[in-house]
């Protein structure tokens, strides 16, 4: 029997990506499991069921929460990951698992979600004026070149890559010149949303909304939301944790509400209150916008990154343009005479294209092309 290991960057919340390791955690269970940081309990129980083994970055200080500030460590400690005795190698990658080291002989596939976007593509969104100290930045400046280095160095550990989405292949053979050998999206499970008209009042919620579910960083764009829908007075609901909490808090008036992190089990009744959901970032992907269209609602998403493959315009939502204030109002006030009209089970069936059964089948084809 083949000996597995999972590789993932940090095991710290339920996000996107732990939702991809979950799955591919389903079709080997017996794989061992290996990360540079874990917050126990953190991540729900398929992945906590598993034997889980971290770097040498749990050992430093503040390490489960402040895990981001060990940047400059990552590829070293992602490299002191012991693989040996293990035949195949699959890393879950947005940062530096893709680095690892397999032993001698083995096999390795990285599936990608994007570039260490840290140092590339949005390195002013993370170490801009702003968004970091002047010591960090400094210190950004001079570990950046670097580390971009090291990301398309280490590209060549993996024999095979798999992005998320045709938009991360084609950044990947511009940063690394190298790009994915397959594209297979990334589950959704479908299966928990019906579209809201479907559902008895008691399990709709409040409505009247518009709604963010997210991880809370830099790249994401939450500001822009935030700032826009605090202009116009009216209901903005965040659901997700992160860096950028209290940044954003500060930024908003009365109408937007930060509810933190939300179980996933309570996400169905937050996207059927909702008038629309809301996506002004780039998104490598995007779960959260088809968990939405599963639930019949609507995505009002900025109209570039993955949201142009999960998105049908003028169907299932529609795109603003630029990723500015002005352009989102002007988005919202489209979707507003868009939302009156739009066919909750229309939307509903488009998100069925990236329902989770889906995934499994076409990771292990893609798997199959570097056994």
């Amino acid at each position: 029997m083949t000996r597995v290991a999972l590789v993932h960057d940090w095991l710290t919340g339920l996000r996107g990506g732990e939702r991809v390791l979950q799955g591919i955690c389903e079709l080997y269970p017996e794989a061992d499991l290996f990360t540079l940081v874990h917050v126990p309990g953190s991540c729900g129980p398929v992945i906590e069921s598993r034997r889980i083994t971290t770097s040498f970055l749990q050992r430093l200080p503040f390490a489960q929460s402040r895990y981001r500030h060990y940047l400059p460590l990552f590829p070293l400690a992602i490299e002191s990951l012991d693989l040996r005795g293990y035949e195949l190698v699959i890393s879950t990658s947005h940062a530096v698992a893709k680095g690892c080291r397999p032993a001698p002989g083995a096999r390795h596939v990285a599936y990608v979600h994007t570039p260490m976007r840290y140092v590339w593509d949005q390195f002013d969104a993370y170490f801009g004026p702003g968004r970091a100290g002047p010591l960090t930045r400094a210190a950004a400046h001079l570990f950046a070149p670097w580390l971009r280095r090291w990301d398309v160095r280490s590209t060549a550990r993996a024999h095979g890559l798999i992005a998320n989405s045709r938009f991360v292949s084609d950044r990947m053979q511009r940063v690394w010149g190298r790009a994915a050998d397959a594209v297979v999206y990334p589950p959704v499970e479908t299966s928990l949303f019906r579209p809201a008209i479907d559902l008895p009042a008691a399990e709709r919620g409040p409505a009247g909304y518009a709604l963010i579910v997210s991880a809370l960083v830099p790249y994401k764009r939450i500001e822009l939301a935030v700032q826009a829908f605090t202009r116009l007075g009216r209901k903005l609901v965040v659901a997700g944790d992160g860096p950028e909490l209290s940044r954003l808090m500060a930024q908003a008036g009365p109408t937007v509400r930060f509810l933190g992190g939300v179980p996933h089990e309570e996400l169905a009744r937050l996207y059927a209150g909702a008038s629309f959901f809301v996506l002004p970032g780039e998104e490598d992907f995007g779960i959260a916008p088809l968990e939405s269209q599963s639930a019949g609602r609507p995505v009002l998403a900025l109209g570039r990154g993955g949201a142009l493959e999960t998105v049908v315009p003028g169907r299932t939502g529609l795109f603003f343009e630029e990723p500015t204030v002005e352009s989102l109002l002007a988005g919202v006030a489209a979707m507003d005479r868009f939302a009156e009209d739009a066919d909750p089970h229309l939307i509903h069936s488009h998100a069925e294209r990236f329902a989770a059964p889906r995934f499994g089948q076409e990771l292990r084809e893609a798997l199959r092309r570097f056994s």
